[in-house]
This record gives C-alpha cells, sequence and structure tokens, in this order.
C-alpha cells in the first residue's frame, strides 16, 4: 500500500517519512489546494526522500482557483515543470482545463512530452470535468500516458464516504489502465477501508499518516 503525503513545503516531510508516508506530493499554499513550491524546497525535499528512497511528485499550478490557464500561466507552468524534471523530480501533478471543462488536450500534449521519463499525475482538476465526459476524460488521459489521476470522487465539498460507489466505478472502469488516486479525505484512520472498499493500492492526503 502507498501512502502518498501531501506536504506543504519541507515542515512535516520528516514526521511523515517516520510516520509511513511511502510516497510525497510536494506542494505550496495548501490553503488554496497547492501551488508549485520553490527550487529551493523541491532540491531539499529531493534530497531527504532520495536518501530513503521516498519518490517525490512535485506540484506544477501558478495559483489557485480554477484549472483553465491563459498562455502566460501556461509558459510559467511550462518552465516549472522543465525545471522540476531538472532537478531530478521523481513525477509531476497537473492538471489543465478549457472554458467548457474539457481537457486541454494540446497543452496537456506539450507537457507530457517534456515531462517524458516522470511520472505524471492529472490531479483533481479531474473533478471539475462534467461527470457524464469523466470516463472519456479518463480514456483519454491513459492512452496518453499518463500514470495516476488524483480524485475526490465529487465536488469539493462531499464526503469522500459519499463518493466511494463512484469511485469503485472510476477504478472498474479504468481496468488497470490508469491509476485512480483517491483522495480529499482519506485520514489515517480510513486508509485502509478506502483501499480496501475500492480494491486500489495507493491513497492520499495531508492527513494519511498521523504524527
Amino acid at each position: 500500500m502507498i501512502k502518498e503525503f501531501c506536504a506543504e513545503n519541507f515542515t512535516d516531510i520528516p514526521k511523515a517519512l517516520a510516520a509511513g508516508a511511502s510516497r510525497i506530493e510536494l506542494c505550496d499554499n495548501l490553503f488554496v489546494g497547492g501551488t508549485t513550491p520553490s527550487t529551493g524546497v523541491i532540491e531539499e525535499v529531493l534530497a531527504y526522500a532520495g536518501e530513503k528512497n521516498v519518490p517525490v511528485m512535485t506540484m506544477i499550478r501558478p495559483r489557485g482557483g480554477d484549472f483553465v490557464y491563459n498562455d502566460i500561466e501556461l509558459k510559467i507552468m511550462h518552465t516549472d515543470l522543465i525545471e522540476a524534471k531538472k532537478l531530478g523530480t521523481d513525477g509531476v501533478v497537473f492538471g489543465l482545463l478549457q472554458e467548457d471543462g474539457w481537457l486541454d488536450e494540446e497543452s496537456l500534449e506539450l507537457f507530457l512530452e517534456t515531462a517524458e521519463g516522470l511520472q505524471v499525475t492529472f490531479h483533481m482538476a479531474f473533478d471539475a470535468i462534467p461527470k457524464a465526459r469523466q470516463k472519456e476524460a479518463l480514456d483519454w488521459l491513459a492512452a496518453h500516458g499518463v500514470d495516476r489521476i488524483l480524485t475526490h470522487g465529487g465536488p469539493s465539498g462531499s464526503s469522500l464516504e459519499e463518493n466511494l460507489p463512484y469511485l469503485k466505478e472510476l477504478v472498474d472502469y479504468a481496468a488497470g489502465r490508469i491509476i485512480i488516486l483517491p483522495g480529499g479525505g482519506v485520514t489515517a484512520e480510513n486508509v485502509e477501508e478506502v483501499i480496501t472498499t475500492l480494491g486500489v493500492k495507493e491513497a492520499h492526503g495531508t492527513k494519511i499518516v498521523s504524527f
């Protein structure tokens, strides 16, 4: 079982790893859902986690708010992705949508090409895609080599428990083509139950381990 700890900067990472976290999603500004951490933070976390053989997924997101980005924001994200790759991150986390809620296919193709050799997680922007098109989006992401989708299975205000049936539907539909990574409400107390119910091997959260 992989417990992915969602970390804001370096501060809690030593405690989280000591408590059993086996992968890090590295962000800044968690109060807006996570943005790209600084180069210095990425460097230190990679050095620390690397000594313990714990992979690090670096968030590529220029601001809080929605996931529809203008050309300047996309350029910033692309540069951040290149820098994170140069620093040696194991993976990157991003999500890009169009105004209509569908995937920004053109920008995603560029980002995925740039991220070649890294693990790629499409983050909770997935939950902002109209539900009727989420399986179609899953198909596209799987076909383009994305490794996993981080999803809450419903709107941000909903509880993880009420979304479990739909998350299970996504896991079954994915059928091993892409990993469904449950997040947003996974804690040290319920992680075993979530993983067992969904039949997955990974889960994500800021409270996924106790320290």
